[in-house]
């Protein structure tokens, strides 16, 4: 059985207080793209291993066992030991510390799998509850569509927005950027106006009103993070921004940018598309 686990972007990212159990509390819609890695599992007969990853596409880093994929069997095994013996692939096209959510979503679809091909008959709150064990990130990847995110990113409340008209551009500079350290940088408070209210507002509009915390501290030690955000204006988008912590930018556009000659290198082009 095969699943096409999906990137997320962010749009506007609020780091809104320090949390007594040290984590950071935000405010930041999730939104789903296309993007995506493929993940397939079979039943392993051979009795050798309980269960196997076996990763192609972009190189992880770290040690198998750390895998969230792995990570999300061995949470169901506990509760589900008639889970079978598994081998699971992973071919790998979301870059990690990119700000796209992808580990997590990996996470979150191999938990989804397990649930459809072996009818563990787990209701979707519990999948996003043991998701959340995986990561913050996660249970968003159960629902996958557009949200506020609050708390962790874990509390989520599904919002009609329908971006279905704008293409997008996401570029990866192939900087990793360490979310522990982002958010060290970070002075905690509320946004001047809730992001709901503002994604109310017309797309052409969030240029000055929509904002990611992340980007003062990340931009002045990455420039060329930065840059990628001032050639996406450049070129004609109407919203640009980096995604999560970073290190990705998307740019989105009104017309279908294929003949935009960008001045980036080819290596950085992760995906460009309709939303």
């Amino acid at each position: 059985m095969i699943n096409f686990p999906n990137a997320k972007i962010n749009l506007g990212l609020y780091v809104t207080e320090k949390r007594s159990d040290g984590f950071h509390n935000i405010s930041s819609i999730f939104y789903p793209i296309s993007l995506c890695d493929a993940l397939e599992i079979i039943p392993n007969h051979t009795g050798a291993e309980e269960f196997t990853l076996n990763i192609s596409g972009i190189t992880i880093e770290g040690s198998l066992e750390n895998n969230l994929c792995t990570k999300a069997f061995q949470l169901l095994k506990k509760d589900f030991p008639q889970l079978p013996d598994i081998s699971s692939y992973l071919l790998k096209h979301i870059p990690l510390g990119a700000g796209l959510g992808g580990g997590s979503a990996d996470g979150a679809f191999m938990l989804r799998l397990l649930n459809e091909a072996f009818q563990l008959q787990i209701a979707e709150q519990k999948l996003k509850d043991y998701g959340l064990m995986l990561g913050s990130d996660c249970p968003f990847f159960m629902l996958n569509q557009p949200c506020i995110a609050t708390g962790r990113g874990e509390l989520l409340q599904p919002i009609k927005l329908d971006l279905s008209n704008y293409f997008i551009v996401l570029v990866h500079p192939k900087i990793h950027v360490h979310t522990g350290m982002a958010f060290a940088k970070i002075t905690p408070k509320a946004p001047i106006e809730p992001i709901e209210r503002i994604i109310r507002q017309p797309v052409e509009n969030w240029k000055d009103l929509l904002r990611n915390d992340f980007e003062a501290s990340v931009f002045a030690q990455y420039p060329a993070i930065g840059s990628l955000k001032e050639t996406m204006y450049k070129k004609g988008a109407i919203y640009a921004s980096m995604s999560g912590s970073g290190s990705s930018v998307y740019g989105l556009f009104k017309e279908d940018p294929e003949n935009i000659s960008f001045s980036f290198p080819k290596e950085y082009f992760l995906f460009q598309s309709k939303l």
